[in-house]
């Protein structure tokens, strides 16, 4: 009797274990995230400060974090994962490295071209590939399209980041899916032909070669012009003296878009948890921090910023090419870009 009596304790005191180890579990959020901005530690403390789920981060590139969540497989502590390009978001589904999401919340508020199929993921946050220019070396008329770009009229004038970076590829399965691979091809080798220097560094250096007369023209996401729009420092104000920016495709298809995502990991410990993080990201408050925080426009129709300078920009036509024909068409694009020499 004595030994049931102590094997009944035993197996309490892990049970009692156990259920204190899931409440645990239950206030703690494993995150894995591209984004690499500062000004959202402030929309993950607040959701702490709602919800009283701790974050814990752990930030690497998109294909460093995907990488690292197959290799995981069942074993991997993410609850959450944010990824900063459509394409990845996407092939990630089909990877199965994400779980369908069961949200009304999310499904109501969010535009469907920014959702994965089944509520596979989410997009919280858009970023507009526009072309800049230099008001005194480049005609605005001769840079509407980016089709333009690789004109010879351009030639030694044209400063872009990397070929295989996400931005360019992405914009590139657009190209694609608009104009086919032969056209697409002849746009990668004739903005080769066109590049006042190799491609190098990030957006905002493309915009400052620009204000510096190095380039003519260059291709930045919209966010890292208005971040410049909103410095105060001297440097920065002389560049947007300098520069002019366009949204491109206007009277065609439309400014190329990419958004950052969430989804919840296919393996997610804290599934509910994870859930309500990324309810948490469509609410007025936390679309204002993509605003303001990075200079993002917000998804959710309606969210008042109060971004003086991203408002600015004012409305404009969208790219509607489904988010999978991009995701389909990233190996391509890196081939074209590696034919083309587009470093």
């Amino acid at each position: 009797m004595k030994r049931l009596t102590y094997f009944s304790t035993v197996l309490a005191t892990l049970l009692t274990s156990l259920s204190v180890t899931a409440t645990a579990d239950d206030k703690v959020l494993n995150l894995y995230s591209a984004r690499h901005y500062a000004t959202d530690e402030a929309l993950y403390n607040n959701f702490t400060q709602k919800t009283g789920i701790q974050i814990k981060r752990l930030e690497m590139s998109d294909q460093a974090l995907l990488e690292r969540l197959a290799s995981e497989g069942a074993r991997s502590p993410a609850d959450v994962v944010l990824l900063v390009d459509a394409a990845r978001l996407s092939k990630a589904e089909e990877q199965g490295l994400f779980q369908p999401i069961q949200s009304e919340l999310l499904t109501q508020n969010i535009p469907t071209q920014y959702q994965g199929n089944k509520g596979m993921w989410f997009g919280f946050s858009s970023r507009n590939r526009v072309i800049l220019y230099n008001k005194d070396r480049v005609d605005p008329k001769l840079v509407s399209n980016y089709e333009d770009l690789a004109k010879p009229a351009l030639k030694g004038q044209v400063c872009t980041r990397s070929g295989s970076h996400p931005y360019m590829l992405s914009l590139m399965s657009a190209l694609i899916a608009h104009h086919g691979e032969a056209k697409a091809q002849q746009w990668a080798e004739g903005m080769v032909a066109n590049m006042a220097r190799d491609p190098k560094g990030g957006d905002t250096d493309q915009i400052r070669a620009v204000a510096s007369g190095e380039c003519g023209v260059a291709l930045s996401n919209s966010y890292y012009w208005v971040r410049l729009l909103r410095s105060d420092k001297p440097e920065d104000k002389a560049v947007v003296e300098k520069v002019g920016y366009i949204w491109p495709n206007q009277d065609s298809y439309g400014t190329h878009v990419n958004i950052s995502g969430g989804a919840v990991a296919a393996n997610a410990p804290n599934q509910a948890g994870a859930i309500q993080f990324l309810e948490y990201l469509v609410s007025p408050e936390a679309q204002k921090y993509f605003a303001n925080g990075n200079n993002e426009f917000p998804v959710v129709q309606g969210v008042k910023t109060g971004n003086a300078e991203l408002e600015s920009l004012g409305s404009f036509k969208e790219d509607k090419t489904p988010i999978k024909t991009l995701a389909d068409n990233t190996n391509l694009s890196q081939k074209i870009m590696d034919r083309a020499n587009y470093k």
